[in-house]
């Protein structure tokens, strides 16, 4: 993961970390000149980084009442994981063919890292962005950098759903098990049976977050 190098990213670093933990939690206003103290910043960077989480799903803006964090809803949860499978698909499917060996080799490193990852106390606080790393290695080979960067913010705003779902549910060993078979599937270049696994993967975890939302 890279390392924050701007008093904006450290902000974005930070809140979204907050939000995607559950410390803050739905509907809580996020009051620029109350963070700015916090963190010890002028209020542009909490500016600028509420305005990226904004892009990302995290945080809204409502009229006379300013940010706050975004609520979450299964209405929610179908548009973005049915978009992500829609497109992480069809990337998988023009990827595959691409795949060199080095793909493959750093596609197992990366799985074999977020492997070891859950070992650690703050498993579930690094395992949704590598989890995306995971997934990310395997569309790269597509050549589809503006769509790959749109399945990185659509990975970004469904972070905290897949948090909840790891907290709540214990879906690390049915995902760790799916990844390695998805990675064979690609390494023996069968595209239609690893879009499939792809495609059940995805929508599996976002039945299992329905479940566990009230609304």
């Amino acid at each position: 993961m890279n390392v924050p190098k701007t008093r904006t990213e450290y902000v974005v670093s930070m809140l979204r970390e907050r939000i995607l933990s559950g410390e803050l939690k739905a509907g809580s206003a996020l009051r620029q000149a109350a963070l700015a103290a916090q963190v010890g910043v002028s209020r542009i960077p909490i500016r600028e980084a509420l305005l990226q989480l904004e892009a990302e799903g995290l945080v809204e803006f409502e009229p006379h009442k300013g940010a706050t964090v975004a609520c979450m809803s299964k209405a929610m949860v179908d548009d973005l994981f049915e978009l992500r499978a829609l497109i992480e698909c069809d990337l998988l499917s023009r990827s595959i063919p691409q795949m060199t060996e080095q793909d493959f080799e750093l596609a197992a490193h990366s799985l074999d890292t977020m492997e070891r990852a859950w070992q650690r106390e703050d498993a579930i606080a690094i395992w949704s962005d590598m989890n995306m790393d995971f997934h990310m290695s395997l569309y790269r080979a597509a050549n589809r950098p503006h769509v790959l960067e749109l399945v990185r913010t659509l990975n970004h705003n469904s972070g905290r759903y897949v948090r909840m779902n790891l907290l709540l549910t214990g879906a690390k060993p049915r995902s760790e098990l799916e990844h390695r078979q998805l990675l064979e599937l690609c390494q023996q270049q069968q595209v239609d049976p690893a879009c499939e696994l792809l495609r059940t993967h995805i929508l599996d975890s976002a039945a299992e977050i329905k479940e566990l939302i009230s609304n």
